[in-house]
């Protein structure tokens, strides 16, 4: 089927008068100023709790108060050059800026992700290992645009087959030494493959036994570990294990856990370790275990080599999907109270909140990144039904404008509820703006809501067919109900 063969509908809808929210930056947020960031970073705050941070990554922003090095690097196409970017100033937000300049009208890929605890455990191109060859791909330097507190950034995006790694660290947690990690994720981008992980691996690229890994794993596998619901979950690649808990296979304190920005720990130490998580635009960090190591051999004592991944397994397993903004690793077992602190300044940071108006482009599904919010063939026709349908840069029916009064628009019109009609089930069209509550659209946790209603869009039964029309649903938390905005 062709883009122009696709089917329209019409229907009729009744604006009503609503109080206006604001969509900005590339994601809508409710009226108000946003948090300021932190004054001290999160690599401050584990110094302060005794368990320094041995390596900081992020391609977003500044991990200490005063750091003002380079966060990472860029290479485009075009000619081969490449561009340090740092942040704006000291403890800041990545200048993202001096990105788009440089890799204006060419393509760019991240080379380095520099380690900003002074060690030099630099993120590099994956080499081989013993599951799959290498080196691995490098992550499109656009693939994951966000905004901290207004001002925009980039985060890491991997597909199958990306990958960064380094080696030859220095500092990092060996053997049965404590260490903590935490890292930012998009919790609506991941898949089952094997396996998304940050943290500490084998330095041979090998996969040598039980115990030699401790990184944090974020998806929906369930060959070894898993928890409830379908996934994604927060677990512990400690090496032929993902674990949830002490067990192979269910835990059912583990959730799923796919806020559009979340929050993952993993902390270990002498026959303890822990798995949290929490929502990186809200409130506090939960615990979902926190107990011995695996009752099986080889786990206890642990085994730890010290080398650094993102985006692979310790053996380069690089079958999977996931997007990360920052992470960090320590030394020693961080107390339960900075913990919190680092989530309380990891909310402060403010991902997508704020910012101006205007950004354009697709809205992707996260049930399923290769699918697009469409506006059927992209007609300005009142009624016209607004589909999800393949990602394939149709601009007039993909090209989604944020707006600052509320809404977003595409071919002149705005995304409708039909009739104003707030009931479960009642689909979403295009239509003229005309500043009706059933326009207005709020991004909470990767969803959005209509405030109206309190309800979200939805795509009705998880059903990704072209030109399955969109419908607006009670929130559940749902990757049928997650989005991610331009």
């Amino acid at each position: 089927m062709t883009i122009w063969s696709r089917v329209r509908q019409a229907s009729r809808i009744i604006a009503l008068p609503g109080a206006a929210v604001v969509l900005v930056g590339g994601v809508l947020a409710g009226a108000g100023a946003s948090p300021a960031m932190a004054a001290s970073g999160v690599c401050d705050i584990y110094a302060a709790g005794g368990t320094p941070c041995v390596a900081a990554h992020s391609t977003t922003r500044a991990l200490f108060a005063s750091y003002s090095g380079p966060l990472y690097q860029v290479r485009r196409a075009s000619d081969g050059a490449t561009l340090n970017v740092g942040p704006l100033s000291p403890g800041g937000v990545a200048n993202a800026a001096a990105q788009d300049s440089f890799c204006a009208g060419t393509s760019c890929v991240i080379t380095i992700i520099y380690d900003q605890s002074g060690r030099g455990n630099n993120l590099t191109q994956a080499p081989g290992g013993g599951a799959a060859g290498g080196p691995d791909n490098l992550a499109n330097a656009t693939a994951a645009p966000t905004v901290l507190n207004g001002q925009k950034a980039y985060g890491v995006f991997v597909a199958p087959g990306t990958g960064y790694r380094d080696d030859n660290t220095n500092g990092i947690a060996t053997g049965d030494n404590p260490e903590g990690e935490y890292a930012i994720f998009d919790g609506t981008h991941f898949n089952g493959g094997c396996c998304f992980d940050y943290g500490n691996a084998e330095t041979n690229n090998n996969d040598d036994g039980n115990g030699t890994m401790e990184a944090i794993y974020f998806g929906n596998i369930k060959v070894w570990g898993f928890g409830t619901g379908n996934g994604p979950w927060i677990m512990a690649d400690l090496e032929n294990g993902l674990y949830s808990g002490v067990n192979f296979g269910f835990n059912s304190n583990d959730p799923t856990i796919n806020f559009r920005y979340t929050t993952a720990m993993i902390n270990g130490g002498a026959n303890h370790w822990q798995i949290l998580g929490g929502n990186a635009d809200s409130g506090s960090v939960s615990t979902f275990y926190d107990g011995p190591r695996p009752n099986v051999a080889g786990y206890n004592p642990m085994r730890k080599q010290g080398a650094i991944i993102l985006g692979t397994g310790g053996d380069n397993s690089k079958g999977a999907d996931g997007t990360f903004y920052e992470g960090v690793m320590t030394s020693g077992f961080p107390s339960a109270a900075t913990d919190q602190a680092i989530q309380a300044n990891i909310v402060a940071a403010g991902y997508g909140a704020g910012g101006s108006s205007g950004a354009t482009g697709p809205i992707t599904s996260g049930l399923n990144s290769a699918k697009c919010v469409d506006n059927n063939n992209g007609a300005a026709t009142n009624g016209n039904k607004v589909q999800i349908w393949d990602c394939d840069g149709f601009a007039p029916a993909q090209n989604w404008t944020v707006n600052s009064n509320g809404t977003l628009t595409i071919d002149g019109g705005c995304l409708d509820i039909t009739g104003a009609n707030f009931s479960n089930g009642t689909p979403v069209e295009w239509w003229p703006c005309n500043g009706g509550s059933n326009q207005q659209w709020r991004a909470t946790g990767g969803q959005l809501v209509n405030p109206a209603s309190g309800k979200c869009l939805d795509d009705p039964n998880f059903n990704t067919t072209n030109g399955t029309q969109l419908i607006l649903w009670q929130c559940n938390g749902g990757s049928n109900q997650q989005w991610r905005l331009p």
